[in-house]
């Protein structure tokens, strides 16, 4: 893909967040909630949005949220998180999260996420963005391979909802 003077590159938007667990945000089993972790990479992958787009934004989807090892008590953790792809108005999110032991510099990836976010313009309503482009072979690889995730995205919304009363099938 070349890129349009209206599109940016993937690094533009990349931001990048990094954390300590304490005890205060785990579980019983001494790891991270969940639910937690989840609020970071929505905060993370909102920032990495509104730098694509530089207008307001909102999470319309969460996806593919892998939790692959826990994050311990103690440990570092770090949100790294960037628009690899574009529609008219929406904007694909991936978020990859890392965890460190301080002690041993040990690194480990705990969570992989995709979202998609739409820019609201002035009237509140959805607003286009600017194209992206890759620059690396990992962000060409995440760039190319977007296009299925926006497809099985747009059938399971209109497989979930599309029946007229509201209820699944």
């Amino acid at each position: 893909m070349t890129a349009s003077s209206s599109s940016r590159p993937i690094s533009a938007s990349r931001s990048i967040l990094t954390e300590m667990l304490f005890p205060g945000d785990t579980n019983y089993h001494g790891t991270m909630f969940g639910g937690t972790l989840m609020q970071y990479i929505d905060k993370i992958a909102t920032i990495a949005a509104m730098r694509h787009c530089h207008m307001p934004v909102v999470t319309v989807s969460q996806d593919s949220l892998d939790f692959l090892s826990p994050i311990r008590v103690g440990e570092a953790f770090e949100l790294e998180a960037c628009v690899t792809w574009t529609h008219r108005s929406s904007m694909e999110i991936y978020c990859v999260v890392r965890a460190e032991d301080l002690f041993t510099g040990e690194r480990r990836l705990t969570v992989t996420a995709f979202s998609t976010f739409v820019a609201l313009g002035p009237d509140g309503k959805s607003a286009p963005v600017p194209g992206v482009f890759p620059e690396t072979e990992e962000e060409r690889l995440l760039h190319e391979s977007a296009r299925a995730r926006y497809e099985q995205r747009q059938l399971r919304r209109g497989q979930r909802y599309s029946s007229t009363d509201g209820r699944d099938k």
